[in-house]
């Protein structure tokens, strides 16, 4: 029955498409609602910047690699093994029913806050923060797994208990409470950064599932506060706020890591000085192949290369997005909140990533998903992007009916 549906809908599909008008064509590429059984331009938009990520990490990580390992590959080698890695585990993803993912959320939560905890415990520690764990040449970052599983248990949780979220402030409080459980637990590590990402994560998913306004207001200027103690709270976090706003007053101590990057951003103009021409990644720009990958990209590529970038990844919260309100409209409310709380943490972590490189944020720590290097956070993306796939086909076969024969027999009748 199943390869039944599959087969109506191509069939219907490729039959509709004869005839049309190339506007009409371009049209039914970008939109979801009239294209074949998955979503091809969300695929493509993935593995082009996999492919370019690879590309600029291996321009990027030559400098510090040869430095640090005396093999200028070192980095090349194992982003090649873990995005490797990342596409098998897409591929497999995405033969998962997210019908499983619904029955294991609780699961997958309680995974979460259990290695946030081991990490606490055994996790290596590295310029003072104790984030990841070793396992022989692989390193977990958990904080990265535990983004992953608290949308999957807010998704669900939504999807259980939408209308009490709505009307009964108590279900409301509930999912803030188990976000206050990672967030002290990131926090102890520390890693605001990905605090930061869970809670825009929380607040986005809560206010489209129809908070009331005033609680989405509560909650904003509750975390306002929060975010301010703890900024005064720790003398590091004030002096990356203070060197944010004016890096220049202290160009060679807390602030030459922007500098550097603004320097980067400067030198790439509008077209950049080619690829792997870039002067800042030679020992002066730190963290050049992780979170200040795009000040490398401004530089090689330039304003353009930039705005390609910012364009296809905006492309790809839209196409998450669009799979969320399609799964809305089809009575799908776990695949649809999954949707949405892929699309918020792409867009809010890749703000921060970019926006920090170019000094308009303050520096978070936070990789660029799908681009910088990253083991953990490269292979949980690959993940999310093949559940939002397996989400999208399932939206699509669940949608199959008569209506594309019905409009196809009436052309054929009018001729």
């Amino acid at each position: 029955m199943k390869e039944s549906k599959e087969q109506q809908l191509e069939l219907s599909i490729q039959e509709v498409a004869a005839g049309q008008s190339p506007w009409t064509r371009i049209r039914d590429w970008w939109l979801p609602e009239q294209s074949i059984l998955y979503d091809r331009v969300l695929l493509w938009l993935a593995l082009g910047l996999l492919a370019f990520g690879l590309v600029m990490v291996s321009s990027a990580s030559f400098p510090v690699a040869e430095r640090l390992t005396d093999n200028p590959f070192h980095f090349v080698i194992r982003h090649c093994m873990y995005l490797t890695l990342g596409l098998a585990l897409l591929a497999t993803v995405v033969q998962v029913p997210s019908d499983w993912w619904f029955k294991g959320s609780s699961g997958l939560l309680l995974l979460g806050l259990a290695l946030l905890i081991v990490v606490l415990l055994i996790g290596h520690e590295v310029n003072g923060a104790q984030r990841w764990l070793k396992f022989g040449p692989i390193t977990l970052q958990v904080a990265e797994l535990a983004k992953f599983f608290f949308v999957i248990y807010l998704s669900s949780y939504l999807a259980r208990r939408i209308n009490l979220v709505q009307e009964n402030l108590k279900e409301f409080f509930k999912p803030l409470c188990v976000l206050a459980c990672f967030a002290v637990l990131l926090l102890m590590q520390p890693d605001f950064g990905s605090m930061a990402v869970m809670v825009s994560i929380a607040v986005g998913m809560l206010f489209l599932a129809g908070a009331r306004l005033w609680q989405f207001f509560g909650i904003i200027i509750t975390l306002a506060v929060v975010v301010t103690l703890l900024i005064i709270k720790e003398p590091y976090r004030m002096q990356r706020v203070t060197s944010f706003l004016d890096p220049w007053q202290d160009p060679f101590g807390s602030g030459y890591q922007l500098t550097q990057s603004l320097m980067a951003f400067g030198r790439g103009d509008w077209l950049g000085q080619g690829l792997g021409n870039s002067i800042q990644k030679l020992q002066y720009l730190p963290e050049a192949h992780t979170d200040f990958i795009m000040a490398v990209v401004g530089e090689e590529l330039g304003f353009l290369g930039i705005v390609a970038v910012l364009l296809a990844v905006f492309a790809i919260v839209v196409r998450a997005l669009l799979i969320g309100r399609r799964g809305l409209q089809m009575d799908a409310r776990f695949s649809a909140f999954v949707a949405y709380g892929i699309g918020i943490w792409f867009a809010f972590q890749a703000l921060v990533n970019i926006g920090a490189a170019a000094g308009m944020l303050p520096t978070k720590g936070l990789t660029l998903p799908l681009i910088s290097y990253g083991g953990t956070s490269l292979l949980v993306s690959c993940v999310a992007l093949g559940v939002l796939l397996r989400i999208d086909y399932e939206i699509r076969v669940a949608s199959v009916k008569v209506t594309p024969r019905t409009g196809l027999r009436r052309r054929r009748a009018s001729a």
